[in-house]
């Protein structure tokens, strides 16, 4: 049977972060609350000139400058952070990756949960199309009010998964366990730049979609607790996934579950969203270099499950095999280096940036040039939004 999967995945957060201790400083909390209570350290901050399109093409362009763009005739581009209420973030990322005309490109939102949804569109696809790729984006930007409980958990990041069949990293199994239900847990109407959430009431509904999509998974594919070298989980921040994994382990009749066995089956893939905050649909997939790059145990063959979860809601849990030489493809040290030399921002520094926003004048706007990856918006113009590559 022919399989299909992640052939190659790369990750991108902006290169600049604000360290948590100076958040809990000025407002007047113990850094533990962030540290222990939810699992924060650092969060990404993007600046004026970077946004989820030139996100999600950095991410990307690791994948396309080892890949023939003419074999790409599917593009799909998950995310929440929308940048127009027509034209699709795809087609933006299409022209700034140059890919071919001959490729079908659109967005999907549905919360945190669009990745996912985008890349179960394409494993039926790349099955169809063998001789050729997908590829799939998912990138957002978490943006809650000044002082509010969401402010610490803000992030920003980006994912790029290439599909295909007979994948080089993970060869995603058939059997899902699905979970929708249409709640009011977390949302940002259009006239909004800040999401709305019940955080307690989210959490909760998070649980209640884990629990059900994993009796259907268990059900339908015949694979227990015990079959999963690892577990991911959709990353609001990293407390989340550690609750979560305790109950899916008691829902799974797993009794003894103890700190070390939390450690070693979800403590590699939590690594980036510590020090990232939550990257919405990036998150699940963030996890996933997380644990492929900080895992030294040899998973080749070993199954790993994942857990997606958007609020509004929808959840899926699915599984995949690692392939006998994924190692070989990853791309951990330009992750490593990314990450390792981001640059710290002040306090006054992250809200001065947090407060510019947009133009949404329509007049001719021209930004200064921050610290990016390789694609940046250098300006605004008659209501157009005007990208460049700096490589």
């Amino acid at each position: 049977m022919t399989t299909a999967g992640i052939d190659l995945i790369s990750f991108y957060t902006p290169q600049y972060f604000l360290d948590l201790k100076t958040l809990a400083e000025k407002r007047g909390v113990d850094y533990n609350k962030f540290s222990v209570g939810i699992g924060q350290e650092k969060m990404a901050i993007p600046p004026p000139d970077e946004d989820i399109v030139t996100m999600a093409a950095s991410a990307a362009k690791p994948i396309l400058d080892q890949t023939d763009p003419s074999e790409i005739e599917l593009l799909l581009f998950g995310t929440e952070s929308g940048v127009d209420q027509s034209k699709a973030a795809a087609m933006f990322a299409h022209g700034l990756l140059k890919l071919p005309t001959r490729c079908r490109a659109f967005e999907l939102k549905e919360a945190c949960y669009a990745g996912t949804a985008a890349l179960q569109m394409a494993i039926p696809w790349a099955i169809r199309n063998p001789g050729k790729k997908a590829l799939v984006l998912a990138s957002d930007i978490a943006r809650y009010d000044l002082g509010s409980p969401g402010e610490p958990t803000q992030g920003a990041g980006a994912i790029a998964m290439l599909v295909s069949a007979n994948p080089r990293i993970l060869a995603i199994d058939p059997e899902s366990g699905l979970y929708a239900s249409d709640v009011m847990d977390f949302w940002r109407p259009n006239y909004r730049d800040e999401a709305v959430v019940d955080g307690k009431y989210s959490m909760r509904v998070y649980i209640a979609a884990l629990e059900e999509a994993w009796r259907q998974y268990h059900t339908l594919s015949g694979h227990g607790f015990a079959d999963m070298a690892r577990f991911c989980y959709h990353l609001p921040f990293t407390k989340m996934a550690e609750k979560a994994h305790a109950r899916l382990a008691k829902t799974a009749g797993i009794k003894d579950l103890t700190p070390d066995d939390l450690e070693h089956q979800i403590g590699e893939s939590l690594r980036y969203n510590r020090i990232t905050g939550n990257t919405y649909a990036a998150s699940l997939y963030e996890g996933l270099c997380s644990l492929l790059d900080n895992c030294t145990e040899d998973l080749a063959e070993k199954r790993l499950a994942l857990f997606s979860y958007g609020s509004g809601c929808m959840g899926e849990f699915f599984s995949g095999v690692l392939q006998s030489d994924y190692k070989k493809h990853l791309y951990s040290a330009a992750h490593k280096n990314f990450l390792d030399n981001r640059t710290e921002l002040t306090y006054q520094q992250y809200e001065d940036i947090f407060q510019l926003g947009c133009p949404t004048d329509g007049g001719d706007h021209t930004f200064a040039q921050y610290r990016t990856g390789p694609y940046r918006m250098k300006g605004i113009s008659q209501h157009k939004r005007l990208y460049e590559a700096l490589t």
